[in-house]
């Protein structure tokens, strides 16, 4: 049976010591007694803190993420933290071609797919982020940038590694840090979800396209996790701000679970 993946990304939100102890301290309440064998929950953290993550994430029923990651192994890079470093940690994920580093760092496509690459050198499974802005919605572009999003950052990768892929739909518009005057419809997400589907069975034949899970971002909460991300289809959800609260992201899994 294929699980549902429900991932956690605090950003830069939990951004001290104290923050992050407290966080573990009511998300080890708040998980005490949840176990399920329906969903896989993935921590991505920051940096720092992922030494102090990898003690929760010891326990079976969760695993441990990063947010981001470098396309070489070593080297001059200042600054820069690699697949490589990042496995030594025990990393399992790794969420690539997020939004915010596509919007603030000008990440382009063929830069995630070079990450993509060192991601599985260094068997780490990514989470790749595809999506429209606002203006490319407007504009109905939808498809067109998903499609050479898809295009350009899988170029390179055979079905033995998409098979392990996570492809995560996340429509900039929709988040709620960028202040969304809506949210996605669900014929919207099943659409894009569709979408996303036609390309690996045109690419990767039906078999492999199935074992492909799809997710859904984009200002996922308790209360709509039903509408947008089960009712949809998506196979779970990259969950951004309300991560950052334990006992609202334990619902979000709970409401997995049921299904």
């Amino acid at each position: 049976m294929k699980k549902y993946l429900v991932v956690a990304n605090f950003k830069m939100k939990l951004a001290s010591k104290n923050e992050i102890e407290t966080w573990l301290k009511n998300f080890s309440k708040a998980s005490k007694a949840f176990f399920s064998e329906k969903v896989e929950t993935v921590l991505c953290t920051p940096y720092p803190f992922l030494e102090k993550f990898s003690e929760i994430t010891k326990k079976d029923e969760f695993l441990l993420g990063a947010q981001n990651c470098f396309w070489e192994d070593e080297g001059a890079y200042t600054g820069e933290v690699s697949a490589k470093m990042l496995k030594s940690m025990g990393v399992d994920f790794v969420i690539l071609g997020h939004s915010e580093r596509r919007k603030y760092f000008d990440e382009q496509n063929l830069e995630i797919a070079r990450k993509v690459e060192k991601a599985f050198k260094n068997r780490i499974i990514p989470i790749i982020c595809v999506g429209e802005n606002r203006e490319e919605k407007e504009n109905d572009l939808t498809m067109k940038v998903v499609l050479k999003q898809l295009q350009d950052i899988l170029e390179k990768v055979g079905r033995g590694n998409i098979e392990k892929t996570i492809l995560c739909y996340e429509p900039i518009w929709a988040i709620s840090d960028n202040g969304p005057n809506r949210m996605s419809t669900s014929n919207e997400i099943m659409e894009a979800r569709l979408l996303i589907k036609k390309f690996l069975v045109d690419k990767y034949g039906q078999l492999t396209a199935e074992r492909v899970k799809i997710i859904y971002g984009g200002s996922v909460d308790n209360f709509n996790v039903e509408e947008t991300c089960i009712k949809t289809g998506m196979e779970g959800a990259l969950v951004g701000s309300v991560s950052t609260k334990p006992y609202e992201f334990i619902k979000i899994i709970e409401k997995f679970n049921e299904k």
